[in-house]
């Protein structure tokens, strides 16, 4: 399977959701976090530093789960200034 380049808006987002998960995470720790949404805290680590910038969707939704944030804020949070985003 080939994967195609990332674009700079795809490093840009990955790098929102970094921040808006560290930021709801707090004082909680990545290792509880991550146990919470059934991910690997290596996982976590690597979404919060942007080193997956394009996370599954069902990891980002277990993340907002656990974290307490509405899908909608983190479409919001991560669509690249400019760009359209619509909540349905």
């Amino acid at each position: 399977m080939v994967r195609v380049p990332l674009t700079p808006a795809d490093r840009e987002r990955g790098e929102r959701l970094g921040l808006l998960l560290r930021e709801a995470r707090g004082d909680r720790s990545l290792v509880e976090v991550a146990a919470a949404a059934g991910i690997s805290a290596e996982t976590l680590r690597k979404i919060e530093t942007g080193r997956i910038p394009t996370p599954a969707f069902f990891t980002v939704a277990a993340l907002a789960n656990t974290l307490g944030l509405s899908l909608d804020t983190v479409a919001a949070t991560t669509t690249p200034a400019g760009a359209p985003f619509t909540s349905t």
